[in-house]
């Protein structure tokens, strides 16, 4: 098929009536598309989840009844969390659609036997392009006869050097030519290209949930199947009793607000306060679950060109091999350097750390990595700079062995600078065609990778951590091994990429469980050896700033991107490192990790006010003594146990996230909520009756009926149900200001500001959980004592008696949970505590 191909475009290319034929029928380089899903399917997704349509039924069904109120509280909270998520879900679609590996700047082509500038889309299989120094390849294929060029392909493999291509190899699409010219021919064009099927890798969503993530959907499905059975019994038992349809509708909302559906708002909060303060540190969120992930981290995949080190070139040694003393080689070296037409990364580091003069060049040769040297010719004569193995041929002298063995193993790349035995030969033969003459070694240059200063001290901090470190290069093994040890690596035995192909997976997770160093890897090896790391239940985190660690990046847990790379590496990643510094790294970690604690914090809080309640419902219900809340009530929820949980989110200490969350969150959960329930239940009974009784016996003062009438809606002596309707939402103040106080204290005993509140943990030095608890007390007293503010809660003004009953509960109900914590009665009961 591919000689067909090449026989079709011998001479003069395609005819333009050949072009758009092939165009017509699928054959254009056209740019992909696709990758994600689409926005209608994004907001049907997350704003119409099976538990948003019930939300959105309550509220239709209460503001149909005129309960603008309890409609808002019911609907608000889960629509704003469902907007912040179908909001952010869309931004990481436009970001994915956008990205294109390929540049659009127009490409020359051969049609109907002239050469023509048309745009990259507009080539077809079976083109001809003209190639030459400066342009990005396009399309895949093999570059014919009569050409030669040098391709950069380091975005696509990591291989630093420029490749040599002569007639018959394929150029890849992504590269770059940086020397030669020549002509290629389409064989692969848009989606069927390198660069196509990159693309198509990069955009293809694989956001992974964190295990904070997982956790809280865990929690959140058990709580509303809990809620699911207890509504059932609830209904069941009020369409017996006879309620009426709004009754049964707020009754509704409240249960489904027993759901901390305001953990998932919570959490995006939290995880936008902590990329915002992340990157203060030089690390720039873009998927912002990554907040959490990056705190997780136990392995962190790194290339080494751009990430370990700068990619520019350091003289590390200079010596002399012949008759010239070292000082007049370094000058010689300095000079050549500054002779160069064409600048590169070795006279580019000459010529900044060695003395010398541009001289008046003759002639040149330019570094080709076929020849692997370079020759200046000029007033001070003939001068080679190239590498030992390509000189030694034409060596007369030896070759020093033992210094460039030395200087290799320790990750160097050396050269040596030769003059012409006989003067006045030329590195030239007839033909003008470079060639060697007879040389004689006057010095040696060894050149190193310069290290990113910041590279020793961030490694060493990530292993205190308990964080492990994995290079993935696409350079020789041998020169990444040597660079790992200098940045403080115990770099082993460097693993070679094709090594790789042959393994199976289990042989593979073996390889790479205890390997440090992988060089000559490409994008396939490094996508198989994160995918290996993931199988070991390693959470890892992959730099890289190429094309060719895009998909190593969307395989990771965590892609963190350099701010120099590519633009497709940068659209991949969740973090990156804005001034090309992976020491952002660290503080992004524990900037993750306070985060998590704080969220776990607030875990603890959330659900045992959701336990709490849930008990005070079933058992209120099964009495028969009214139902307990009114879904403006369950709103003060968001003030007692949101506003706190957020603060304490941003106060959290950067610990390692708990491992063990569950069995804290049971320990702690269940004693509150049992004993929270039962003296919240018991204070609801007394305020029931007392008021059931008042109102019996005839003695309720006159301002006291008025007061109720106003609040119930109803009139004493002529409705029924106004006793039981009055002693219902005296009974549900009571209950509702017992539990905010309760949940002000639950601060204090996760927070203990001294040893009186340290029944759960230690007494803590941050005296800030304690001011914030002062501060919600006063916030809800003004809430009692403001006519507006309470009667919007559906609470009745302040009355000395309650307030006094309140008081008496909750020192009682201090005592008794303090005891329980201290004495771990959880675990008593349990038998735990002989495990």
């Amino acid at each position: 098929m591919e000689q067909q191909l090449l026989a079709t475009v011998a001479g003069q290319g395609l005819s333009s009536e050949q072009a758009e034929y092939r165009r017509r029928h699928g054959d254009a380089n056209t740019a992909v598309k696709g990758g994600s899903r689409g926005y209608a399917e994004i907001l049907r997704t997350n704003v119409f989840s099976f538990f948003n349509i019930i939300l959105f039924v309550i509220g239709a069904a209460l503001l149909s009844m005129g309960r603008y109120s309890d409609a808002l509280v019911s609907v608000g909270l889960g629509l704003i969390n469902a907007m912040i998520s179908a909001v952010q879900e869309i931004r990481a679609k436009r970001k994915l659609d956008r990205l294109q590996l390929l540049e659009r700047s127009r490409v020359t082509v051969v049609r109907d036997g002239t050469q023509t500038r048309i745009n990259p889309d507009q080539v077809v299989r079976g083109d001809v392009l003209r190639i030459t120094a400066g342009d990005q390849i396009v399309v895949d294929g093999p570059l014919l006869d009569g050409g030669r060029v040098e391709a950069d392909e380091s975005l696509l493999t990591g291989e630093s050097d420029p490749v040599a291509k002569h007639p018959g190899d394929d150029l890849r699409s992504g590269s770059l030519c940086v020397a030669g010219a020549g002509f290629q021919v389409a064989r692969d064009v848009g989606a069927k290209s390198y660069a196509g099927r990159l693309t198509a890798e990069a955009r293809r969503s694989t956001t992974d949930r964190t295990p904070l993530q997982k956790r809280v959907e865990f929690l959140v499905r058990l709580v509303m199947a809990l809620t699911t059975l207890m509504s059932g019994a609830i209904l069941g038992q009020a369409a017996i009793e006879g309620f009426t349809l709004l009754r049964v509708v707020q009754t509704t909302a409240v249960l489904s607000g027993l759901v901390p559906y305001g953990l998932f708002f919570l959490i995006a909060v939290a995880y936008t306060a902590g990329a915002a303060r992340i990157a203060r540190t030089g690390a720039l969120v873009q998927q912002v679950n990554a907040v959490e992930s990056v705190s997780n981290v136990d392995v962190v995949c790194t290339d080494k060109t751009g990430t370990l080190t700068t990619g520019q070139l350091t003289v590390d040694e200079v010596q002399a091999l012949g008759p010239l003393p070292e000082d007049e080689v370094r000058r010689l070296l300095g000079s050549l350097a500054r002779s160069a037409a064409a600048p590169n990364l070795t006279t580019r580091a000459l010529a900044a750390a060695l003395p010398g003069t541009a001289w008046q060049v003759r002639d040149e040769i330019s570094f080709d990595s076929s020849l692997r040297w370079s020759a200046v010719m000029a007033e001070e004569g003939t001068w080679i700079l190239g590498a030992p193995d390509a000189l030694a041929v034409r060596l007369t002298g030896p070759v020093p062995a033992d210094a460039v063995a030395r200087s290799t193993e320790q990750g160097l790349r050396v050269l040596l600078l030769a003059r012409p035995t006989e003067p006045g030969a030329h590195p030239r033969d007839a033909a003008g065609h470079p060639t060697l003459p007879a040389l004689e070694a006057v010095g040696m240059v060894a050149l190193a990778d310069e290290l990113r200063p910041e590279v020793g001290p961030t490694i060493a901090r990530l292993r205190d951590d308990g964080v492990d470190l994995k290079v993935l290069s696409g350079d020789d093994p041998r020169t990444v091994a040597a660079i790992a040890a200098r940045a403080g690596l115990d770099a082993g035995d460097p693993i070679p990429g094709a090594l790789l192909d042959a393994l199976d997976d289990d042989e593979l997770d073996r390889i790479v469980a205890r390997t440090t160093v992988f060089g000559r890897v490409a994008p396939e090896h490094k996508e198989r050896i994160v995918r290996s790391l993931r199988r070991q239940n390693h959470y890892v985190a992959m730099i890289g700033d190429g094309v060719n660690d895009a998909r190593a990046l969307k395989g990771a847990q965590v892609g963190v991107a350099m701010r120099s790379g590519s633009a497709v590496t940068r659209d991949v990643a969740d973090i990156v490192l804005v001034d090309d510094s992976f020491a952002a790294l660290p503080p992004a970690q524990r900037e993750g990790r306070r985060i998590i604690n704080g969220i776990g914090m607030s875990l603890y809080i959330f659900l045992a006010r959701v336990a709490s309640q849930g008990l005070v419902i079933l058992t209120v219900t099964m009495l028969g003594l009214g139902f307990p809340y009114s879904p403006t009530q369950v709103g003060l929820t968001l003030f007692t146990v949101g506003v706190p949980t957020f603060f304490l989110t941003m106060w959290a200490k950067p610990t390692a996230p708990d491992r063990h969350l569950f069995a804290g969150l049971a320990r702690f959960v269940i004693p509150a909520a049992v004993i929270t329930a039962t003296f919240g239940t018991a204070l609801y009974a007394a305020i029931y009756e007392a008021i059931t009784i008042g109102f019996s016996s005839g003695r309720t003062p006159a301002e006291v009926i008025n007061e109720f009438e106003r609040y119930t809606g109803l009139d004493f002596g002529s409705d029924t149900n106004f006793t039981d309707a009055a002693a219902t939402i005296a009974a549900q103040t009571g209950l509702s200001t017992f539990f905010c106080l309760a949940s002000f204290v639950l601060i204090l005993f996760l927070a203990p500001p001294n040893k009186l509140f340290a029944a759960w943990t230690e007494p803590t030095p941050d005296k800030r959980p304690t001011y914030l608890v002062c501060g919600l007390i006063a916030a809800f007293g003004t809430v009692l004592f403001v006519p507006a503010l309470y009667t919007y809660f559906g609470l009745t003004a302040p009355a000395r008696t309650m307030f006094a009953l309140v008081l008496v509960m909750l020192v009682f109900w201090f005592a008794v949970l303090s005891l329980a914590y201290r004495l771990h009665a959880l675990d008593r009961v349990l038998g735990l505590h002989h495990l």
